[in-house]
């Protein structure tokens, strides 16, 4: 997923300099991919079997590579643009297939397992920008689509096996967690609102920060960047799920916000090599684990479905931020990396009012008991069976 999400970010400038595309077609094309998501997401949402569907994860994974392959087979915007709508969709569904299986099959596992199954996005995506860098010097555009392709097709024979969310019992825990719901539900709003504005912000700089590094920098160093980006986010999923377990997660996912925000709006402040290097470990180092954060509060709070509402929630943003600094495209990029970079603030003070009113009453779904101080809590949880 994260090959056939993300290549489409380092291969960007290479289809602006020998494919024709425009700073706005490029834009459109993004859009197109989000709206891709939120439709897979929406499908999780409406059809809640489908999370559960090996058949589905299968297809998604086969749907994925084959759209990867077909983008140079045409020069059609048009065309282009619904391979990117189906990519999207596809994406979409396996996101919400492995990550409703992670909370199902290692809910009573250590939280820092399903963080380095989220660090594979990273991975895909350092995967993917090494490949770019790789071929910049030697091949085309063309060529760089395939050989995603390629990556993708070995990845998904790897993930081949992976076993979908089981469907829930019904009994006493499903009432137990229907009155966790009826406790935690008010909050779920805000956690909506941080992660929706955190979609907003955090795409166009997963969109353009290549293209952003590479307009007044050597070549290398826009695919450079990529790489840093995914390498950085390999270990941070674990990393903040770990830190979840010590301290309060709606506080982690401030934090990370912040610090995001600061990675965002480095590169549009100074155009230094350090800058650019500096943004690529702030941003990779964060936008996962804000992910990982959101979906375990969450989970936490036991709303009903809050993956694949998340998830959707974060689509549209995605959808909306190429659209709103498409008008600021005409003067560069970085304008749009300054209003993601307040946007992802924003997106911190909802975390805030997250932080300030959250239920700490609430259980998570790993077992750990806000109501505990640390030290407590710690106590507590070597005496549990």
């Amino acid at each position: 997923m994260g090959v056939g999400r993300f290549v489409y970010t380092p291969i960007l400038p290479l289809m602006h300099a020998r494919a024709g595309l425009s700073a706005g077609a490029g834009a459109n094309l993004a859009t197109a991919n989000y709206v891709g998501y939120l439709l897979g997401a929406l499908a999780g949402t409406l059809a809640p079997g489908l999370v559960r569907s090996r058949a589905v994860l299968r297809g998604s994974l086969l749907l994925l590579t084959a759209t990867l392959a077909a983008m140079p087979l045409t020069h059609g915007v048009l065309a282009w643009g619904a391979l990117r709508l189906l990519a999207g969709a596809a994406s979409a569904l396996v996101f919400v297939v492995a990550v409703a299986s992670l909370l199902d099959h290692l809910r009573d596992h250590p939280a820092h397992l399903p963080g380095w199954a989220f660090g594979g996005v990273g991975a895909g995506i350092a995967l993917s920008g090494l490949l770019v860098l790789a071929l910049r010097p030697v091949a085309d555009w063309r060529a760089a689509w395939w050989s995603a392709a390629a990556l993708t097709a070995l990845l998904a024979a790897a993930a081949w096996w992976l076993r979908p969310e089981e469907a829930p019992s019904a009994g006493p825990v499903a009432g137990g967690r229907a009155r966790a719901r009826g406790r935690g539900h008010r909050w779920f709003g805000a956690l909506f609102v941080s992660y929706f504005l955190e979609g907003v912000g955090y795409i166009v700089a997963g969109t353009f920060l290549v293209a952003a590094i590479g307009q007044g920098s050597p070549g290398w160093l826009g695919s450079g960047a990529w790489v840093l980006v995914g390498l950085a986010a390999v270990p941070s999923s674990a990393l903040w799920a770990r830190l979840g377990r010590r301290w309060s997660r709606p506080g982690l996912l401030l934090t990370a916000l912040v610090v995001q925000a600061a990675g965002i709006a480095l590169p549009a402040l100074t155009g230094s090599t350090a800058a650019a290097l500096g943004s690529a470990v702030l941003f990779g180092a964060t936008f996962l684990g804000v992910s990982t954060l959101a979906l375990a509060t969450g989970a936490q709070l036991r709303f009903p479905r809050s993956v694949a509402l998340l998830t959707a929630g974060y689509s549209v943003g995605q959808i909306l931020g190429p659209l709103v600094v498409a008008p600021l495209l005409r003067h560069g990029y970085h304008q749009a990396l300054l209003l993601a970079a307040l946007a992802v603030l924003a997106a911190a003070v909802a975390a805030a009012v997250l932080r300030i009113g959250f239920p700490h009453t609430v259980s998570d779904h790993m077992g750990a008991d806000h109501t505990l101080p640390v030290r407590r809590r710690q106590a507590a949880e070597t005496t549990r069976p």
